[in-house]
């Protein structure tokens, strides 16, 4: 498959007009232009100003991850007949792309002790079967929510889930952004970014590190266009050199469609993991260039001097070894940042996936508070998360922990004392079940299984539950992998198709009211009437609150207004649906929600590098986290998924050849066979799509955050006998 020179460009366009033509034109036109937020990333468009529209008003914001989401929810319902011709293991079977493309669920569905299929169940009954088995294993029970689900479906969810006796709460962020949110509010007493949309769009010197927009969130795209337009900086710092990154033509501007925009200023390609080494050598060159800004830091943070004598007694060599970058490098990056009058950083699962992710994260805000880039305008961090509603998630308490502030405000609000016994993260509770101290699982969209690191361990985890329960508009790897002794899959209406209006979060903290729309599915049900109706099953009359009354959205809306601090606008805002930003989150001034007012610096150390090649799962062009839309990779030329990319000294060095089917091995899976591609990435680093290549993936996680390293993977590559393969038929 021939690889692209550009980004963006007249494929995106002609992509974009034949997913008109696959379910008409205008009726595609008519959802964008809904009142309604993105369905994909969290950078976040629609809602109120309108579909295809920023918070800055900017017209036409779209991109083919919004187009691919809200085409497969435009698909028609799965027939019965569906279910009685394909078994659970013919299903399995069946790729993730297949398996998305299959149709829209319309039924609820179980799968009994003994099923080979699933059937065909009415609601009264599934919804009985999930209030039964829940009053049975209260305390064994997990609740688990992906970013997908709107903020007031996330907030029953854990208000359902502690007024029933548990603090098993979690959600999708402790696979992707936990460390973002652990690392920044050690060093600054926020989960979340410090700058606004503007603030970007307007900043000097962007760094953008272990992250892919091009292909993850296209319309970010056009942002960093304009730094360059003005005559500012971006640096990206990736092992793969993303050709979306160092040439885009943006769809929406007729100059970059019609001759290209150059994005990266400098390309730094370290090897996996040797992002604080990177970091490190930029600020020790800082502080040989004098360039820190010693009134921020003597005023504004602390622990600055033990870090600076940590920076100074590292050595050059060692940082170069632990990178596999030049000193000139780091050197170039440290000037170049010197220079910049404001600075933002911006970083994605390339930091977070690590069992040092945050390390990582709080080695990013070193760098950043050394020049005094955060609590001023045009400067600041980002963590660029990956699902449009999974800040919000974490907002409004879908956490094992609830933040003291809401903990103490509901049991006021309710009248009731609630749980105080431990949760349990993610990776907590699937080795829980996999150990079998827990017998239910409640999830809130989202793909369990397909998320989740060392697929053998996925399904045997799941498959000890007494019964697990999806919430879900199309099929994917867990209903056809994740199956316990009894699966039901409850179909759910779309964000558009919503009966009331609901809210939603960017990762700029700002909150977008979306107006919903018609049912494509007349037997679908909304997330939340599923929620207060299970409720209200299991619960009774021990229940302090009217579930009944909370199937009115906007009463749900009026408690988080009255029990999340900074939300209080929303009451405000309910009359004229008027969309806001958090209060407190942007960092303007130079103070910070920390015990003592400050930032804190921290001390970090460079870890050797280890021997063998290092594996990072990542995602391709045609995908949308685990969910794949399309098999090719069009921006890196992969016209199928079961390949490794492959810098050619490593292929040299290992005897292989282009296109030879090898054997992955990891320390808990083997993947074979996968074709060997060529690819520009750093020496001694490859790289696999995932879900697929989960199976090689430890559930080992980083200590603080809980985040298993799906970017960290020590792999073993042997060659098979054969030296071709047919083609995937895609």
């Amino acid at each position: 498959m021939q690889r692209l020179t550009s980004g963006g460009g007249w494929k995106a366009i002609l992509y974009t007009l034949r997913q008109a033509l696959r379910v008409g034109p205008w009726r595609l036109w008519r959802a964008i232009r809904a009142k309604n937020a993105c369905k994909t990333c969290a950078l976040g468009m629609g809602g109120q100003k309108g579909g295809m529209r920023n918070e800055a008003g900017h017209w036409p914001e779209v991109c083919k991850k919004s187009l691919q989401a809200m085409v497969a929810d435009m698909q028609k319902g799965l027939e019965p007949s569906f279910f009685a011709r394909y078994s659970i293991e013919q299903l399995r079977g069946l790729s993730p792309r297949e398996l998305e493309w299959c149709g829209r669920i319309s039924q609820p569905l179980i799968a009994r002790p003994g099923d080979t299929n699933y059937r065909p169940i009415e609601w009264d009954e599934a919804l009985d079967q999930v209030a039964n088995q829940l009053r049975a294993t209260s305390q064994a029970s997990f609740f688990y929510a992906s970013g997908r689900s709107s903020t007031e479906a996330g907030f029953l969810l854990q208000l359902f889930a502690r007024l029933f006796g548990t603090n098993y709460v979690n959600n999708c962020s402790f696979y992707c952004h936990q460390a973002s949110g652990v690392g920044l509010g050690q060093s600054l007493g926020t989960s979340t970014a410090t700058v606004t949309l503007d603030d970007v769009e307007n900043t000097d010197f962007f760094m953008l590190i272990g992250g892919n927009p091009a292909s993850n969130h296209p319309r970010f795209m056009r942002t960093l266009m304009n730094i360059r337009r003005s005559g500012g900086e971006v640096i990206v710092v990736n092992p793969l050199r993303e050709i979306g990154l160092v040439n885009f033509s943006v769809p929406s501007d007729p100059w970059s469609l019609l001759f290209g925009s150059p994005i990266a200023s400098l390309y730094v390609q370290p090897h996996i993991g040797g992002d604080i080494a990177f970091l490190m050598g930029v600020a020790k060159h800082l502080i040989e260039l004098g360039a820190t800004d010693r009134d921020f830091i003597d005023r504004s943070t602390t622990s600055y001097a033990d870090f600076e004598t940590a920076v100074r007694s590292s050595s050059w060599e060692a940082l170069e070894t632990a990178l596999g970058v030049s000193r000139s490098m780091m050197v170039e990056t440290a000037s170049r940042y010197a220079r910049a009058k404001t600075a933002v950083f911006g970083w994605t699962m390339g930091i977070t996936h690590h069992l040092n992710g945050v390390e990582n994260v709080r080695a990013i805000v070193n760098l950043a508070l050394m020049r005094g880039m955060v609590g001023r305008p045009r400067a600041g961090l980002l963590p660029i998360r990956g699902h449009s509603n999974v800040q919000a998630m974490g907002s409004v308490g879908v956490t094992p922990a609830l933040k003291q502030a809401i903990l103490e405000n509901l049991e006021r609000h309710l009248g009731v004392m609630l749980p105080r016994s431990p949760g349990l993260d993610t990776m907590g509770c699937m080795k829980a079940a996999d150990a079998g101290r827990m017998k239910t699982a409640f999830c809130l969209g989202g793909n369990l299984f397909g998320s989740n690191p060392d697929t053998a361990f996925a399904r045997r985890a799941i498959s000890q539950l007494e019964q697990v329960t999806y919430l879900s508009t199309t099929l994917n790897t867990t209903h056809a992998h994740g199956t316990a002794r009894e699966t039901i899959i409850l179909p759910v209406l779309a964000r558009d198709e919503e009966p009331q209006p609901t809210i939603q979060e960017s990762m700029f903290n700002f909150v977008r009211f979306s107006d919903g729309g018609p049912k494509r599915q007349p037997n679908a049900r909304s997330e939340t009437s599923i929620i207060t109706e299970l409720a209200r099953r299991v619960l009774r009359e021990r229940s302090p609150v009217d579930w009944t009354r909370l199937g009115r959205l906007c009463h749900v809306r009026e408690m988080i207004a009255a029990v999340v601090p900074g939300w209080e606008q929303l009451a405000r805002s309910e009359a004229n649906k008027q969309e806001f930003t958090i209060p407190g989150r942007i960092f303007h001034a130079p103070v910070f929600p920390t015990s003592d007012g400050k930032a804190h610096f921290k001390t970090l150390t460079v870890a050797a590098r280890g021997e063998g090649l290092r594996l990072m799962t990542i995602r391709s062009e045609g995908q949308f986290n685990t969910v794949v839309y399309e098999e090719e990779d069009i921006y890196r030329g992969q016209e199928r998924r079961d390949v490794i990319l492959m810098n050619r000294e490593d292929i040299a060095r290992l005897g292989l050849i282009v296109n030879q089917p090898i054997t992955v091995r990891s320390s808990v899976g083997v993947m074979s066979p996968v074709l060997v591609r060529e690819f520009d990435i750093r020496a001694g680093n490859v790289a696999m799509y995932l879900p697929e290549a989960n199976v090689l993936v430890p559930t080992d996680v980083d200590p603080e955050s809980k985040t298993p390293a799906f970017k960290s993977v020590a792999v073993s590559l042997e060659p098979l006998r054969r030296t071709t393969l047919p083609l995937m038929n895609p």
